[in-house]
């Protein structure tokens, strides 16, 4: 050999190196050919130049040797650009049809699984070459395989691979108990869990960020609490990150501080995705001081860094602080991203920045070449919405290239009936019926908008179609944490232990807002009832409990937080600006749609929600 085996090794990780050996090996004639070809290729993928990488593999002679694609496929899924992955194969593939061999399927069906749930076809097809190819009991590509369906959302095909497994590795049964996990089946990742013979980190990680993933945080932080009591030593933060994930989708700030203290103690607190974590969990659970405070901390802020604070900053009304982010953003270098985008877009709508909404989404497009999902078209037509410009925000909705669904023409009915024009708004209301729609929330608003037009068949049309499609309003749920307990209170309830307690202080506030002019709005209340059993109904909305037991139990002068599980509707939407001046508190309050901050009789979301 030529050159030394100790210097190929050395390449690996070593950029200079690895071009200097380039140019000698060139000068030798010997670039092209294996295996000096294929060491080069994995010197530059490992030494984070996946260009050089790439261009070297395309100038090789066919057929490529499997080492040397394998290389080139390591050197994208290290770039994190999978889909190069694909489009470098596919030829390759369909003009050499026996050439892949383990490493290859396996690197493929890892690029796969990156870019799920896109190309489940391909991904399929090339599932059937391996199972015709010499390589088919080959454990290692079936573990990626069962990751790859499991990304997919096709446990049940990854469990038809798990089984065939002979020699099952550590890979294998994290991949399956992640994919039970993450796709919904909690009962069979446990019962998998329970029965793994290793339940190391990575397993424990695996149920875990699997069961944050599919919308199991409180299991989730219950197994991750079990994991420090059975001693497991924390050695990777990614669980980390997982359980911080679920601490902010479950809005439990105090429960997500403890976790912060513990990213602290093992000595994480520089690690990005983690750190990236927290500011996404503060934002969410309304402590954006607390978000700011950790993103300024972060010594190289990425793209995921920047949009959490932009987007929090956006979510909580703070329009020209997310504005003045992206612009150190790009000052920084630091190329967006599609979410970059919603969050930019969802400011501008706060504020009725329109000019500005518009120029975004053109240099979305156009400077950085994303392509507009719904939800940017969603944010788009928000701005266009809150800001009275309805013509343009319809002619939006029936031109852009995606089919507009029940939100979208939701939002913009509720747009008209926020701004008066009845005329698009009965338009508007046709289109929306014509969908079925299964959210109770839209045929409220369908009858509201009716009976405003006095169109009372279509009121009743409204009323039938919600009885033929079954169509029930999810209970309705309000949490409220306090120190280390948190509570949750349902419409109607009248079971708590402080319930006469709560019940007085409401009554007193009631009477209170009433002598400042409030009229209770019973237009959310479909219901066939009198005028009073509406009023009844809207005062043991559970917000309004939430809020009476904050009051009760805070330490006075703090902020109330409170995450509902339903849309705040316009009554206590009032109540809760009246309450905020009356009592001298602020007032936060996380729904489905905004985070609404109530101070001084004001809300941060202008009465547009």
């Amino acid at each position: 050999m030529l050159v030394p085996q100790a210097v190929l090794s050395q390449a690996r990780h070593n950029p200079s190196l690895a071009q200097a050996l380039h140019s000698h090996l060139i000068k030798c004639g010997l670039h092209d050919r294996h295996p000096y070809s294929a060491s080069l290729i994995d010197s530059y993928a490992k030494s984070r130049l996946p260009h050089h990488a790439l261009r070297l593999f395309l100038s090789l002679p066919p057929p490529p040797h499997p080492v040397a694609w394998s290389s080139a496929l390591s050197a994208c899924n290290l770039s994190s650009n999978p889909r190069l992955s694909l489009s470098l194969s596919l030829p390759i593939l369909r003009s050499y049809p026996t050439l892949p061999d383990h490493f290859v399927f396996a690197t493929l069906f890892n690029s796969f699984a990156s870019l799920a749930p896109l190309h489940l076809s391909l991904a399929k097809q090339l599932h059937a070459r391996f199972l015709f190819s010499p390589f088919s009991h080959d454990d290692v590509v079936k573990s990626s395989l069962v990751d790859m369906y499991s990304k997919f959302s096709l446990p049940l095909c990854a469990r038809a691979v798990f089984d065939s497994i002979s020699s099952f590795n550590k890979a294998s049964w994290t991949a399956m108990i992640s994919g039970y996990a993450r796709n919904g089946f909690k009962n069979e990742a446990l019962k998998l869990f329970r029965v793994a013979p290793n339940r190391d980190l990575f397993a424990w990680t695996a149920l875990i960020s699997g069961l944050v993933q599919s919308g199991n945080g409180v299991d989730a932080l219950q197994l991750f609490v079990k994991m420090l009591r059975e001693g497991i030593e924390i050695l990777d933060p990614l669980v980390l990150s997982s359980v911080v994930g679920a601490c902010a989708n479950c809005a439990l700030l105090e429960l997500g501080k403890q976790v912060h203290c513990l990213v602290i103690g093992l000595g994480f607190e520089s690690c990005v995705f983690v750190s990236n974590a927290l500011v996404d969990m503060y934002a969410k659970c309304s402590d954006l001081d607390a978000a700011k405070g950790v993103f300024l901390g972060i010594l190289r802020k990425d793209v995921v860094s920047w949009t959490s604070i932009i987007v929090g900053s956006a979510q909580h009304g703070r329009a020209e602080e997310a504005l003045a982010l992206y612009d150190g953003m790009v000052s920084a270098g630091v190329k967006p991203n599609e979410v970059t985008f919603v969050g930019l877009m969802y400011a501008c709508s706060h504020v009725g920045l329109v000019g500005k909404g518009r120029e975004l989404f053109r240099s979305m497009v156009e400077d950085h070449g994303i392509r507009p999902s719904l939800q940017h078209y969603t944010c788009l037509l928000d701005l266009f919405s809150r800001s009275g410009h309805l013509e343009e925000a319809e002619n939006l909705v029936r031109t852009m290239p995606v089919a507009p669904d029940e939100p979208t023409w939701a939002a913009l009915l509720s747009a008209c009936k926020h701004h008066g024009n009845a005329k698009m708004a009965i338009r508007i209301a046709d289109n929306l019926l014509s969908l079925k729609p299964e959210e109770a929330s839209s045929y409220i608003l369908l009858s509201n908008v009716y009976a405003g037009a006095g169109m009372w068949e279509n009121v009743s049309k409204v009323r039938k179609m919600m009885m033929l499609m079954d169509v029930k309003k999810e209970p309705g749920y309000s949490c409220i944490e306090l120190g280390k307990e948190s509570y949750v209170f349902y419409a109607g309830e009248t079971s708590h232990l402080m319930k006469d307690e709560i019940a007085a202080l409401m009554r007193k506030l009631d009477e209170e807002v009433r002598k400042r002019g409030y009229v209770p709005d019973t237009s959310s209340v479909l219901h066939d009832m009198d005028q009073q059993e509406k009023e009844r109904q809207l005062f043991w909305h559970s917000e309004r409990l939430a809020l009476a037991y904050g009051l009760l139990k805070s330490v006075p002068g703090t902020i109330i937080r409170i995450v509902k599980n339903l849309r705040v509707c316009g009554d206590c939407h009032t109540v809760l600006k009246l309450i905020s001046t009356i009592t001298s508190r602020e007032i936060y309050v996380r729904d489905t749609t905004r985070y609404h901050h109530f101070k001084e009789g004001r809300c941060s979301c202008n009465d547009f929600w």
